[in-house]
């Protein structure tokens, strides 16, 4: 099951009805109290918003009141009030809060964590090549810092996926923007990309216009050249190359 170390609130959740009414009781904000207390339990636990202990006993008014360190009359009125509200169902005699998985994206969680098990696994290995006096290769995706939390994680998924997009100076001038999977894609297009990107860089150079899309404009130019082709070449007529794209 994923650590949650957050749970997710709505920034509105003051203008929520039920919140609203809550607030007006003679002990309202004690209870608001208690409900966030509630929120923070069922994201420690984990347990898709079920309050039991050791997945069998199920928490009461008393074990609420000592862990929430508040008194035992305002846990029963908090827990009859989000009842009445529908904030809370009891199940079996157990206490719930209903859509808890929903409303909190846990699925995303896990996918954070199934990320996670397989960098430290990488990173295990690494460990091992290392130990062994092998040799790893320098640009491995394996951060070297073993403790990595969710931030970190989601930052460097950030800085990979802005490292495919950014773009990067092609051709004699220095002008002919690509990015990395641009590129990729020239080559599997043309056998003669290299010279497609000079052509480009030169004519960008000499006539001082600029383009969109530098990939998109070398594909047109491709197109352009094809009915001159076919004629020379007696390629039939709509022929084009396969663009993957």
């Amino acid at each position: 099951m994923a650590d949650v170390k957050w749970i997710k609130i709505a920034v509105d959740i003051f203008d929520d009805e039920k919140i609203l009414l809550v607030e007006q009781m003679p002990e309202g904000y004690a209870i608001i109290t208690v409900w966030f207390k509630l929120l923070c339990l069922a994201g420690k636990q984990n347990n898709s918003g079920v309050f039991v202990i050791n997945n069998k006993i199920p928490y009461t008014e008393e074990m609420f009141a000592t862990i929430f360190r508040m008194p035992l009359n305002i846990v029963r009125l908090a827990l009859t009030t989000f009842e009445r509200f529908g904030m809370v169902e009891i199940i079996n005699d157990t206490i719930t809060i209903p859509k808890w998985g929903k409303h909190q994206s846990l699925d995303k969680i896990e996918k954070h964590n199934e990320y996670m098990r397989k960098y430290m696994a990488n990173y295990r290995e690494k460990q091992k090549r290392l130990a062994s006096g092998e040799a790893c290769k320098p640009n491995s995706k394996v951060n070297s810092k073993p403790n990595v939390n969710a931030l970190e994680l989601e930052l460097e998924l950030e800085q990979e996926l802005k490292k495919k997009s950014t773009k990067h100076k092609h051709g004699e001038y220095n002008n002919v923007l690509l990015s990395d999977e641009d590129l990729e894609k020239l080559k599997a297009e043309f056998t003669d990309w290299e010279e497609r990107i000079e052509r480009l860089s030169e004519y960008i150079e000499s006539k001082g216009v600029k383009y969109k899309s530098h990939l998109a404009t070398i594909r047109s130019w491709a197109r352009k050249e094809m009915p001159k082709a076919q004629e020379n070449y007696g390629l039939p007529a709509g022929y084009r190359p396969p663009i993957s794209d």
